[in-house]
């Protein structure tokens, strides 16, 4: 996490008010993204499904469907620090949202990948290579 994104996480953390907060200082998720994110995993749409489906076999954990701030990512590795996104027709037209919901999150170092459901629907393999680069790098 950079500098900025280390002292936005503190604010959140410490400063935000304790009714906004669980006891650890994170921000309480809002209700209605709580619901919207379970109608959203027990709905996914087919791309959601390919993916989650390879994502669930790799070395790091990804959470589907993650309330964070006020957004609910597709799909998120904490131990990453990174965001992937599918993008159907839901988001014809919101480039703008997206490119500033993704802003956000880099402020607080989370990095967001993006890819079009027809990728993933159709060169998987490719998807999951682009994925993987994010990977920190072994020792050989």
């Amino acid at each position: 996490m950079n500098k900025e994104g280390e002292i936005i996480y503190l604010i959140v953390k410490y400063i935000c008010p304790e009714e906004v907060r669980t006891k650890r200082g994170n921000l309480k998720y809002f209700d209605e993204l709580r619901q919207l994110a379970k109608q959203n995993r027990n709905n996914p749409t087919e791309a959601e499904r390919m993916l989650w489906k390879e994502l669930k076999k790799l070395e790091y954990p990804f959470l589907r469907q993650k309330p964070m701030l006020r957004f609910i990512l597709d799909f998120y590795c904490s131990k990453l620090l990174l965001v992937i996104e599918v993008d159907g027709d839901f988001h014809i037209g919101r480039k703008n949202y997206d490119d500033g919901r993704d802003e956000i999150l880099k402020n607080i170092g989370i990095k967001t990948i993006r890819f079009k459901n027809e990728d993933v629907l159709n060169n998987l393999s490719s998807v999951m290579k682009q994925i993987k680069s994010l990977f920190p790098q072994r020792g050989i």
